[in-house]
């Protein structure tokens, strides 16, 4: 049986501000962290970071990971600076 997973997807806008309560959605909505869609994400900081590192804990402690789709440049950049691109798949 295939279970098809909508992905989860990050708002425009991640910093400080808001950092902690998306954190605690995707939390609630585990099953589809599987799955990170960040085509919409324009305005962030590296509390973006924080919160994908969040989500990888939870599901790396389950056997399974997240995959982080349509990453923007600037998060890919700030990944490889902060040491965790490998961690993230970026």
């Amino acid at each position: 049986m295939s279970t098809n997973i909508m992905p989860f997807l990050l708002p425009k806008k991640v910093t400080q501000e808001n950092a902690l309560q998306l954190q605690k959605e995707g939390l609630l909505n585990s099953p589809n962290l599987r799955s990170i869609d960040c085509s919409e994400l324009k305005d962030f900081d590296s509390t973006v970071l924080t919160v994908l590192l969040a989500w990888q804990k939870k599901l790396l402690a389950s056997g399974q990971s997240i995959s982080v789709e349509h990453a923007p440049e600037k998060l890919k950049v700030l990944a490889g600076v902060y040491g965790v691109n490998v961690l993230l798949g970026l």
